[in-house]
């Protein structure tokens, strides 16, 4: 080969290479950031091209599609009874995106996730369309309908959530007020201005929020469960009917001032089980404080504080403070100070009582399947922690059972099962100045010994007459109705 045609060759194979490398740099190294870019509108055509895999309820699709008129989108979103489920299902929309299970399980609904790459080359070889898979939750249908009438009756703002002791099925996730996340599936002039409206700032009711992951409330004396589960776990006390060393009233140590009791209740040195009765501060807060702050966050963290949930949404973090002085222990141990939860963490809490002293993980997708019903994956019950001896669960589920058979919580009473549950009407802004907030736990048990779930309410209603406020009044009768909807589904 002369010397002009060697030059020529060797030229154009550093092309090829050059080539060659932009291409494998273009496919392997910048295929994510390429396919996640937001200027690329060949990705969402393509999500969008396809029928969306649907979220199940109980055998039900709570979700569906339908075909658009314009646009280069062919199908979008839509949700039956939307503002019921968004706290579960979040939304996906054309030109906003996607939050809660919408995004997380995202790849089985959209068809993209690799364990569909079987059924989706059969569907390819047979010549089928290709089609999302479905997103099996553990919700019960009945419980949470249940959940956001009894929120949507009460008028407030407010949350509901309840789980299966023996598994951590989450059972039912409300959240009021709400949105249909049908208004912003798509990507229309009118999509936008739902958007618009949707947002806090031009909503202050916020209904986007998920109340029942994402909002921490002082849980006020619904906590003095956990409070009663340290005393019990530490030996300070070791039966629910020995009294305590309760002075009343007691002036929080280190200071001067005294910590009240709601009206004329018997908390002198009463009992762990009449001090949960009637919710005497005095008796909690000096527990806290005898504890002391670490043997008091030891015992929350147990329950769940401190960490984020994934169910697999994400949780915020319910609240127990360290480094706080005996009296800031005190008030924190009564579900004050900085104390603070989301729905579910207090749930979690009645739900560990119930079994025995076991608390189980909590979760709401119990499979994931191909859109032909193939299973996938299942979720397996997982166990989280042990917060108390199953001794000290039973001594305090018989505390919570006198809350409701005679105490402040009796309008959770339920014919043909034994409930248990603790009130709490926790504190809230500047010196107390704004209407507190309603709490109720609770779960109910069955003849058989089984506990077939354990709920948490919670009510902020700014309207109501201050005075008319109470978790045994305003909550409680929506953690019945729940209850009830559980165990009938079960007959």
């Amino acid at each position: 080969m002369n010397k002009p045609l060697r030059r020529i060759a060797i030229f154009c194979g550093f092309l090829i290479l050059t080539l060659l490398i932009r291409d494998n740099w273009l496919q392997y190294v910048k295929a994510d950031s390429l396919k996640e870019d937001p200027k690329n509108r060949r990705v969402l055509i393509a999500r969008y091209a396809i029928p969306r895999g649907d979220i199940i309820v109980g055998g039900n699709p709570i979700t569906g599609h339908a075909e658009t008129t314009s646009g280069d989108f062919k199908f979008k979103r839509t949700y039956k009874d939307g503002a019921m489920w968004a706290p579960v299902t979040g939304f996906v929309s054309q030109a906003y995106g996607a939050n809660q299970l919408e995004s997380i399980e995202d790849g089985i609904l959209s068809g993209t996730d690799d364990r569909l790459f079987f059924r989706n080359t059969l569907d390819m070889i047979t010549g089928k369309d290709k089609e999302g898979g479905n997103v099996v939750t553990t919700l019960n249908a009945a419980a949470q309908k249940a959940a956001y009438a009894g929120l949507k009756k009460q008028g407030g703002k407010g949350a509901v959530a309840a789980i299966e002791p023996s598994t951590g099925k989450i059972l039912a996730l409300a959240s009021f007020p709400s949105y249909d996340p049908s208004t912003i599936a798509g990507g229309s002039t009118s999509d936008e201005e739902a958007w618009k409206k949707l947002q806090k700032k031009n909503n202050p009711d916020d209904p986007m929020l998920n109340r029942a992951l994402r909002e921490v409330y002082p849980p006020g004396s619904t906590f003095k469960v956990v409070t009663a589960a340290a005393a019990l776990e530490d030996g300070l006390y070791k039966t629910a009917d020995e009294k305590t060393n309760s002075p009343d009233p007691w002036v929080m140590k280190g200071t001067t001032t005294k910590l009240p009791n709601e009206g004329n209740i018997p908390c002198e040195n009463a009992t762990l089980r009449v001090a949960l009765q009637w919710s005497c501060n005095t008796v909690f807060g000096k527990i806290g404080s005898d504890l002391g702050n670490d043997k008091m966050l030891e015992e929350a963290k147990k329950f769940g504080f401190t960490e984020e949930q994934f169910t697999p949404v994400r949780t915020s973090a319910s609240v127990f403070s360290d480094d706080m002085n005996p009296s800031q222990t005190a008030l924190s141990s009564i579900g004050q100070f900085n104390t603070a939860a989301t729905p579910l963490q207090m749930a979690m809490v009645a739900s560990a009582v119930a079994n025995d002293g076991t608390l189980m993980k909590p979760y709401m997708v119990d499979e994931v399947q191909t859109h032909n019903l193939d299973p996938l994956e299942k979720t397996t019950p997982e166990e989280m922690s042990k917060p108390l001896s199953a001794e000290n669960a039973q001594i305090l589920q018989s505390m919570m059972e006198t809350v409701v058979e005679d105490g402040t919580g009796k309008k959770a009473q339920i014919e043909g099962a034994k409930v248990g549950g603790k009130t709490g009407t926790a504190q809230h802004g500047v010196e107390n100045s704004e209407n507190p907030y309603a709490w109720f736990i609770s779960y109910a048990k069955l003849d058989d010994g089984s506990s077939p779930v354990a709920v948490a309410v919670v009510i902020e209603d700014d309207e109501a007459v201050r005075d008319d406020i109470s978790g045994g009044g305003l909550a409680a009768p929506i953690a019945k109705s729940v209850m009830e909807a559980v165990i009938d589904s079960k007959k």
